[in-house]
C-alpha cells in the first residue's frame, strides 16, 4: 500500500482515518433510520441499509447492514444520476429494472447539496411491510408479474431541490395496506439522508475537494488492490458447482442454477451458463442482485480490515444466459428473487470456491424464511435465523441470519404489542445442525398464534433438499412448516382464523469435516 498510497496524499494511517470517517457517516445514518421509523421491521429488525456515493456516483463506504441491499444500490444511484438530478433533490425508487431488488425494498436517494454544486449522494434501502399489490406484505405466492406485488416506482423525485412533492407522497400512500406506518418509515429515510448529507458536507469542509477527491480514489483503489491481492493468493483454479430451489411459487418443479467459477491473475470469472430461463413465479432476480452475492462472498474472504465499498467489486466479471432466472425482464415477478435466490447464489458461489480447493463452510440454512402476516389494517413481516454451516475455524453459529440476510429478529414484546399475534413459543431448534469435526449451527423453531382473521404468506427453501455438509461433516436437518401441527408447503399463501397457530422449524447449517470416531 505505501507508496501507491503515499503518492496520492495518503500514508496508512492517513487512509485508515479517511476510512473510518466516511464509514461512519453511513453508520450514523443507519442509526437515525432505526430510532425514526414506525414499524418494528425497519427498527428492530434493522432491515435496512445505508451508504454514501462520491459525485461521480461511486460508493465510497456502506454500514454493516444487509449485503443484499448494499451489492445492489450502486445501481439505483446510477439510475437517479440518469435523471439528471438538481442539488438537493430527494428520489425515491424501488423498481427492479432501476438498480432496486424487489418492490418492497424502497430506496431514498439525495443528491448532496453544496450552493449550487453535487458532491455526492447519500442513499437508504430499507423493507417496508406493505406496498400495496395482491397480498398484505407485498411478498404474494403465486405471482406471475411485476405489477401484482406491489407498487412499482422507477427513480421519482420525491422532494425535487428538498422540498417534498405532498402530493406525489399522497398517490405513494394511497397505494399501499399502511399508509401511516408507510408514511413514518419515508420520514425516517429522508431525515436518514439528509444526516449523511450532512456529514459528507462537514468533511468536504474539513478535507477540502482536492483532498476529499484524493481520499475517495485511494480508498476505492486500497479495496480493489486488496480484493485482487486475495484473489492472486488462492492462485489460477476453477471451481463448478449446481444446486435447485424448490419451485418458483406457481409449481413445485425444481429451478436449476448452474456455475463455473474461475479465478486468473487476480480476477474472478463467473458463468452461470446452464441455469434456468426465466419462471412463471416470482423466483426471478436481477443482475444486480446476482452482483450483490458475489461481492458479499468475496468480501467475506478479505481481512476484516479491508474497507467495503465499491473497489470489491472491479475483479468481479459475471456472465448469465439471456433473459435467465439470474436476469429478468420485464415484467417478471421478483420478490422472492431478492430472498431466496440471492441466498442459493450464495450458496453457489461458496460451493464452487470449495470445488476449487479454497477453505469455505459448509452450507448455511440456506433460505431468509420469510414470513407475512397482513388483516384489516396492519401488516407484519419478518425473516428468521437458522444455523451457519461449520467452517475450518469451529462450530457453525446457531439462530443467527445467514448469507446475504443480516437482520435481527422481531423482539416478542414488541410483535405482540403491535400486532393481534402472540408468540406461542420461540427456542434454539435443538440438534438440527449437522453433526462433524466441526458441527453446523442449530435453526430456530418460532411458534405463531393468530388472534384474529388474517392472512399467511410464507416464501422459504431448503424444505426438500438440506444443508450440505463439507469434507465429510453430515448435512443440516431440513426446514419445516406447519398450520395447526399440519405440514404446509415451503411457498404458500392462506386464510387463518382466530386462534390458528403457525409454526416455523429452521434449517440447521451443514457440518465440516467428518466426526471423529467414538
Amino acid at each position: 500500500m505505501s507508496s501507491r498510497t503515499r503518492s496520492r496524499g495518503f500514508d496508512a494511517l492517513g487512509l485508515s482515518v479517511m476510512s473510518n470517517a466516511v464509514a461512519m457517516i453511513a453508520e450514523e445514518m443507519g442509526t437515525v433510520l432505526e430510532r425514526g421509523s414506525l414499524s418494528p421491521n425497519i427498527r428492530e429488525r434493522r432491515d435496512a441499509s445505508s451508504a454514501i456515493f462520491d459525485s461521480g456516483g461511486r460508493m465510497i463506504a456502506q454500514a454493516a447492514h444487509i449485503p443484499v441491499h448494499l451489492g445492489a444500490m450502486p445501481e439505483s444511484v446510477r439510475a437517479v444520476m440518469a435523471r439528471k438530478p438538481a442539488p438537493g433533490d430527494v428520489f425515491l425508487l424501488n423498481s427492479p429494472y432501476d438498480g432496486g431488488s424487489h418492490l418492497p425494498d424502497l430506496t431514498m436517494v439525495e443528491a448532496v447539496a453544496e450552493g449550487s454544486r453535487i458532491i455526492g449522494y447519500t442513499a437508504v434501502r430499507a423493507h417496508h411491510a406493505d406496498v400495496g399489490g395482491m397480498s398484505p406484505g407485498s411478498m404474494p405466492q403465486g405471482a406471475t408479474e411485476l405489477v401484482q406485488e406491489g407498487l412499482h416506482l422507477p427513480p421519482i423525485r420525491l422532494a425535487p431541490r428538498g422540498r417534498l412533492d405532498d402530493a406525489l407522497l399522497e398517490l405513494v400512500l394511497a397505494n399501499v395496506r399502511t399508509p401511516a406506518e408507510r408514511r413514518g418509515d419515508l420520514e425516517a429515510q429522508r431525515g436518514a439522508c439528509a444526516a449523511g448529507a450532512a456529514g459528507w458536507r462537514m468533511l468536504l469542509a474539513r478535507e477540502g475537494p482536492s483532498r476529499m477527491r484524493a481520499a475517495c480514489d485511494a480508498l476505492l483503489a486500497y479495496t480493489e488492490r486488496r480484493a485482487r491481492a486475495r484473489l492472486l493468493e488462492i492462485g489460477d483454479v476453477e471451481g463448478r458447482a449446481d444446486d435447485i430451489l424448490e419451485g418458483d411459487g406457481v409449481s413445485d418443479v425444481p429451478v436449476p442454477f448452474a456455475l463455473r467459477l474461475r479465478v486468473r491473475r487476480g480476477t474472478l470469472s463467473l458463468d452461470f451458463a446452464g441455469t434456468s430461463p426465466r419462471v412463471r413465479g416470482n423466483v426471478n432476480t436481477v443482475k444486480a442482485v446476482v452482483r450483490a452475492a458475489a461481492i458479499f462472498v468475496l468480501r467475506s474472504l478479505l481481512d476484516d480490515d479491508v474497507p467495503t465499498n465499491e473497489g470489491i467489486g472491479r475483479p468481479i466479471t459475471i456472465a448469465t444466459p439471456d433473459n435467465c432466472v439470474l436476469d429478468a425482464r420485464w415484467p417478471s415477478a421478483v420478490a422472492a428473487g431478492n430472498v431466496e435466490t440471492s441466498q442459493r447464489v450464495t450458496d453457489l458461489l461458496f460451493a464452487a470456491f470449495a470445488d476449487a480447493g479454497v477453505a469455505v463452510p459448509a452450507q448455511g440454512q440456506g433460505t431468509m424464511n420469510n414470513i407475512t402476516f397482513g388483516g384489516d389494517g396492519w401488516t407484519f413481516y419478518e425473516t428468521l435465523g437458522g444455523g451457519q454451516g461449520g467452517s475450518p475455524k469451529g462450530r457453525g453459529p446457531s439462530a443467527v441470519h445467514v448469507g446475504m440476510s443480516n437482520t435481527r429478529n422481531t423482539p416478542i414484546e414488541s410483535l405482540e404489542r403491535s400486532y393481534p399475534m402472540e408468540i406461542a413459543e420461540y427456542t434454539i431448534r435443538r440438534g438440527s445442525g449437522g453433526n462433524g469435526l466441526h458441527a453446523g449451527g442449530d435453526g430456530v423453531l418460532r411458534r405463531y398464534r393468530v388472534l384474529e382473521r388474517c392472512t399467511v404468506t410464507l416464501v422459504t427453501e431448503r424444505r426438500t433438499r438440506a444443508p450440505r455438509g463439507a469434507l465429510g461433516g453430515m448435512d443440516g436437518a431440513m426446514g419445516i412448516n406447519r398450520l395447526n401441527g399440519t405440514p404446509i408447503p415451503p411457498k404458500c399463501r392462506m386464510e387463518l382464523a382466530p386462534g390458528d397457530v403457525v409454526t416455523i422449524e429452521t434449517p440447521g447449517g451443514g457440518g465440516w469435516g467428518a466426526a471423529p470416531a467414538r
